[in-house]
């Protein structure tokens, strides 16, 4: 039985997580117990997990709401931890062997690196972690011999059509699919009038605000190409990106003969999540099945990069490397932070991105405070320049 320590629990993949948990509790032996649950803030629904799982400890990120939640649940016999120290606590937990880190941003770094020195298994959900620190992360992976397991649904179809891999020289390039988001098709003109509440329909998947705002720009899509490169060793020129809409091809795989293979199901996230959590193997889910009758065409389109910049802008930045990819996540988290409050235009999110993209230098990561000290940056400088 795995004994799960879940970061960012009350979140989509959070929740999705502990659906799947619910669904394998039958599996016996090879069933997960969740050990350990974290929240950012809302200790209302963390309660709710906390009554029904029993973890032995649990954290919440904003230091009062963590106060205010070791009062509500003082009977029950659990320990609660606060700030950053309590998520890396939860990392590294004695009676976890697999940590789902599924919190939104760069907060999400330094809890990973803490589990990979703890030896633990890491099915990584949080894009940030890889895509601003990817060279120390995959560094410290490799020394503690961890295998990071992806949940991405593009990232994990990868991994899944790699399991039949004989050797990395057989493999050719690897394709990531994109749903384009709710404004497919837009032209630039067309996009400047965009508000929060029209960028955050997402004609497929239900998602958190921030990502389903990154989806709208194509940002997400550029932190997976970041991601892509780390997770599968690849050169970013062997990485391709195509739209499709449909969200049933996940993504595909390319051999050196040129035979393609690809990973399909119903957009629904349970699916890789269950597959990292049980990985080597399979079991029964509580997604439906894929019926191909039913959505009886598939498309694919080569993406706009010059209407969703941000895209751009992140392959430029993982081709100059260092420091880069982490100014140009952290200034779209922070342009996306203040386009949500109605403080900046949607067009200044993809502005705000190819701005530092363009401007900031690759510096060297030799430590943890070299990618925060260019998230730190990147930040301000778009609250500077661009915020009303």
């Amino acid at each position: 039985m795995k004994k799960l320590s879940l970061l960012g629990s009350t979140g989509s993949i959070g929740t999705q997580a502990l659906d799947v948990v619910r669904c394998i509790q039958g599996e016996g032996e090879h069933a997960v117990q969740v050990a350990a649950l974290a929240a950012h803030s809302n200790i209302r629904l963390l309660e709710e997990q906390i009554r029904e799982f029993k973890p032995q400890a649990v954290a919440v990120f904003d230091l009062q709401a963590a106060s205010a939640l070791r009062a509500a649940v003082r009977d029950l016999d659990v320990k609660v931890y606060g700030g950053m120290e309590g998520l890396c606590a939860l990392a590294e937990l004695e009676s976890a062997d697999i940590v789902l880190n599924s919190v939104v941003g760069m907060v999400g770094l330094q809890p990973t690196l803490t589990a990979l020195k703890a030896k633990k298994q890491v099915a990584l959900a949080n894009k940030e972690t890889l895509v601003a620190g990817g060279a120390l992360v995959m560094q410290t992976a490799k020394e503690n011999g961890i295998e990071i397991l992806p949940v991405d649904s593009e990232h994990s179809a990868i991994f899944q059509c790699l399991q039949g891999m004989h050797t990395k020289s057989d493999l050719n390039r690897i394709i990531l699919t994109a749903s384009g988001g709710p404004f497919f098709g837009k032209t630039h003109a067309e996009l400047s009038g965009v508000k929060p509440a029209d960028a955050l329909k997402h004609p497929n998947w239900d998602m958190g605000a921030k990502v389903t705002i990154d989806s709208s720009t194509l940002m997400n899509k550029g932190l997976e190409f970041i991601e892509a490169k780390w997770l599968f060793d690849m050169e970013p020129d062997d990485i391709d990106v195509v739209v499709h809409r449909e969200s049933i091809v996940h993504s595909l795989i390319e051999y050196r003969d040129h035979s393609v293979i690809a990973q399909l199901g119903v957009p629904d996230m349970r699916i890789p999540i269950q597959y990292a959590l049980t990985y080597p193997r399979r079991f029964r889910s509580p997604v439906r099945q894929l019926d191909l009758a039913d959505w009886q065409r598939l498309t694919f389109f080569a993406p706009d990069e010059e209407t969703f910049s941000c895209f751009g802008a992140c392959k430029r930045a993982i081709r100059r490397g260092g420091t880069l990819p982490a100014a140009v996540n952290g200034a779209n988290e922070a342009a996306v932070a203040l386009f949500l409050k109605e403080q900046i235009g949607y067009l200044d999110i993809g502005e705000a991105v190819c701005a530092v993209a363009d401007t900031f230098p690759a510096g060297p990561v030799t430590s943890v405070e070299d990618v925060l000290a260019a998230d730190r940056a990147a930040r301000a400088y778009v609250t500077e320049k661009f915020s009303k």
